[in-house]
């Protein structure tokens, strides 16, 4: 997310989970030493060599519990605006990705079971989560995520990322609730730092009214956003959703702007998702900061053509995340979100 008060919307850059080998300048403790008796030493970009004691604590020996093999190598990644991020390198080669935060379990809980649901679709290279919850004795934060890290390149070819989108979003469900038609997720999670409700519900208007357009009007706290939002609910949302047809649960990223994509081995990749069954038009709700290409859509709707209303829907869609950035910086976003409540009213 871009940081204070921008006048002008802007791409949601420190949002990124900085995932990759060449992630930004490392930021993070300086000790090194540990009350456990394990000490280190610093190596150039902020790394250290652990030299084990008896037994490894912290995440160094909550990871050699979960996958076995004990830790060489521990480096600050940098972090965005809630979180800090570090990375692994263990002895049998692999490497471990790890977020924490100051904010409670439930943000990285969120995390962990989209990017599960993302990898069971298939459609992208997804990192392995390795666990979450409340960090081991000895590290400073409230909450943690651990996953495999990979070795994120470039965007890639445009045209294989629209076709992996489309084959996630025809892709049958893994949860029976989405299964049995119904609209939300397993759990809660965020957009964002913004609470986000997924609590299933069987209609998709019901579900985005309520859990999506008038839950970000009621954090925005702005009269006049709530009045031009009531008028759109009442008489134009029916008629919006309906001109498509019937709209079947399919598994969405929920956050897909150029900072939460990539490639891995040349092969499309996502991360930072914000996950949920919906509408699968709801997806391209950050295009105004996704950059997708004419190859892209070409490929997409190859697979998934526009259905009638597809242009007026889309304003809806980005509608919600304007008002996502507006609750959380205000700004320009207030003057966006005025403008497309008026098209649609």
């Amino acid at each position: 997310m871009t940081l204070g008060r921008p006048d002008r919307p802007q791409c949601s850059t420190s949002m990124r989970a900085m995932t990759t080998t060449t992630g930004g300048r490392a930021r993070g403790r300086a000790a090194t030493s540990r009350s456990d008796g394990t000490r280190g030493r610093r190596r150039e970009g902020g790394a250290r060599v652990v030299a084990r004691a008896k037994e490894a604590s912290g995440f160094e020996g909550w990871l050699e519990d979960a996958l076995g093999s004990s830790v060489v190598n521990r480096a600050a990644r940098g972090g965005s605006q809630w979180a800090a991020f570090e990375s692994f390198n263990l002895k049998d080669g692999r490497r471990a990705f790890v977020k924490t935060s100051a904010k409670d379990p439930s943000m990285f809980a969120g995390e962990a079971a989209g990017l599960r649901a993302l990898r069971a679709a298939g459609a992208f290279v997804v990192p392995e989560v390795y666990g979450t919850g409340v960090p081991p004795e000895g590290e400073r934060s409230n909450s943690f995520i651990a996953m495999e890290y990979l070795n994120f390149g470039a965007r890639g070819d445009q045209g294989e990322f629209g076709d992996a989108l489309a084959t996630m979003h025809l892709a049958a469900p893994s949860h029976k609730e989405a299964s049995a038609g119904k609209f939300g997720f397993e759990r809660n999670n965020t957009i964002g730092e913004t609470h986000q409700p997924n609590e299933w519900t069987d209609s998709w208007l019901e579900f985005w009214r309520d859990k999506r357009l008038m839950h970000m009007i009621r954090l925005a706290r702005d009269p006049t956003l709530s009045q031009l939002a009531e008028k759109v609910v009442d008489k134009r949302l029916s008629d919006m959703f309906s001109s498509c047809g019937e709209i079947k649960p399919s598994l969405l990223h929920g956050d897909l702007w150029s900072g939460n994509i990539g490639t891995v081995g040349k092969k499309p990749s996502v991360f930072d998702p914000a996950v949920y069954y919906g509408h699968h038009e709801a997806d391209f709700g950050m295009s105004w900061c996704a950059g997708f290409t004419p190859a892209f859509y070409e490929a997409y709707h190859a697979k998934i053509p526009k259905a009638p209303g597809f242009e007026e829907r889309a304003k809806l869609y980005r509608l919600y995340h304007y008002l996502n950035h507006y609750v959380m910086f205000g700004g320009g976003y207030y003057r966006e979100c005025v403008n497309i409540l008026k098209e649609l009213a």
